[in-house]
């Protein structure tokens, strides 16, 4: 579990998030979404050891980061995978070499270790045999799929994923949904994904936090979004066609 308390962060006289609390579940897909400005993508990086809030503590299943020694901070490092919004591989580096590359930094495992744990995960990912590609060679997809490995070769605890849908079509897309919520369930992970796609939050969105300029304006599951009379919220989500009608079916098939 990670636990967010009254977390203030600024820069300059800009207060970027404004005593944010939040608990994020093991073994579920909890998603932070809000409008550009909201706050999600600096809350994400607070949660990552990126920035340091002025006020507010982040837990990670009891241990709080701001008390943590550099060894014990070290340590945590190894049990959280990211997803970044781009994939972030590296251009120069094979498949292989990529998803090896936090083995290298964190894992103590001999080359025939390594190399088990990468094709294991490139398995799971669906993508079995494309070792030695590069990723110029492979679909935007295909690249997303191998930066999942990627975050997932240390088997972490945590999983943050910000935008894994971004420049991805709907059908991919929503391959690389499945595969998030499936990752999740498997392995009992805290899975954090930030997200604006209304698409993401209705088909994987357990738990959501939405924030609005920094602060907290509503939370609940992908359900309870559909009923909330959170005007806020409504406006939001009502910026997508799709969730409209789905709302609008939603309510007439309860009446």
């Amino acid at each position: 579990m990670i636990e967010v308390t009254n977390l203030n962060k600024s820069f300059g006289d800009a207060h970027i998030l404004k005593g944010v609390s939040a608990v994020f579940e093991k073994g579920k897909v909890n998603m932070v979404i809000g409008q550009s400005g909201s706050g999600k993508t600096v809350f994400l990086k607070c949660m990552l050891g990126l920035h340091t809030p002025e006020i507010g503590d982040i837990s990670f299943d009891g241990r709080v980061y701001s008390q943590l020694n550099i060894d014990q901070k070290r340590l945590l490092r190894t049990e959280i995978g990211m997803l970044f919004q781009g994939g972030a591989l590296f251009d120069s580096l094979t498949v292989e070499e990529n998803i090896m590359f936090p083995l290298k930094m964190f894992a103590n495992q001999n080359k025939k270790e390594m190399l088990h744990r990468v094709n294991f995960v490139l398995e799971r990912v669906n993508l079995p045999g494309l070792n030695k590609k590069f990723p110029a060679q492979l679909s935007g997809g295909m690249q997303k799929r191998v930066a999942i490995a990627r975050a997932i070769v240390m088997n972490p605890k945590y999983l943050f994923c910000d935008e894994p849908n971004s420049g991805l079509d709907p059908q991919t897309a929503t391959v690389i949904d499945n595969l998030i919520q499936e990752i999740t369930a498997e392995y009992n992970i805290v899975t954090v994904v930030n997200s604006h796609d209304m698409n993401s939050v209705m088909e994987i969105g357990e738990k959501i936090v939405f924030l609005k300029d920094g602060e907290k304006a509503w939370e609940g599951s992908n359900k309870d979004i559909f009923i909330t009379d959170n005007e806020v919220v409504v406006n939001f989500v009502y910026s997508s066609n799709l969730f409209k009608k789905v709302r609008e079916s939603y309510f007439k098939e309860s009446k």
